[in-house]
């Protein structure tokens, strides 16, 4: 009885893990990771990985105890966040496919080299790369199917496993000659504009399908 009671509680928990390790992808945020982290120093670097993970975490606790009222408060539904994100990420790709060669750093902009990496750790990287509309949709069903305490547990152990991701990612751009990782670069913001229409047109078929008549 013991035993099938152990059973049960893991089932919760993995169930509760993998759909959040889907929806965040750290396999494929680590190309864009690396694109958008070329020019950086390991400081910066560490800094942006910390910013990354600490604000994915933040939001995705806020989203776990708060998300409902969150939501209604601001009028907003998960598809508005999916064009909202979706957005932001097509912008950024195209940012990095046309411009991506000509941004080179300036010693004599320390401050605003910091101040550069304080807003990529907060976006995109941390929202909504890390945790994206798809990854919100996860923490909320998880909460309602397997409760708190589970969810909690799998959100700690996938924010712990996107830091370690982003830690040693610098370690696979070693091996990299500078003309491959360029070209990972552009072909991570090629697959990141791929990925933010698809999240615009989930994003608009869920509105038209909330439609009054469409149900």
């Amino acid at each position: 009885m013991g035993l099938l009671c152990f059973r049960a509680l893991m089932k919760s928990y993995i169930e509760s893990f993998l759909p959040l390790f889907v929806a965040v992808n750290v396999l494929g945020i680590l190309p864009m990771y690396l694109g958008l982290t070329e020019t950086m120093n390991a400081a910066e670097r560490r800094r942006l990985t910390f910013l990354a993970t600490a604000t994915a975490t933040v939001i995705a606790v806020l989203i776990l105890f708060a998300g409902q009222l969150v939501f209604s408060l601001l009028g907003i539904t998960v598809n508005d966040l999916r064009v909202g994100g979706g957005l932001i990420l097509l912008v950024l790709s195209i940012s990095n496919l046309i411009f991506g060669d000509y941004r080179r750093r300036d010693p004599r902009q320390g401050e605003e080299e910091v101040a550069n990496v304080s807003e990529m750790g907060v976006v995109p990287l941390g929202i909504p790369l890390i945790m994206g509309p798809a990854a919100i949709t996860s923490i909320l069903v998880s909460r309602e199917a397997f409760g708190y305490l589970p969810t909690t547990v799998s959100l700690v152990a996938n924010m712990f496993l996107v830091f370690l991701a982003l830690a040693f990612a610098p370690l696979i751009g070693r091996f990299m000659p500078s003309a491959v990782s360029r070209a990972v670069a552009k072909v991570a913001s090629l697959f990141l504009a791929a990925i933010s229409v698809a999240l615009i047109r989930a994003g608009i078929l869920g509105m038209v399908a909330a439609l009054p008549g469409r149900h």
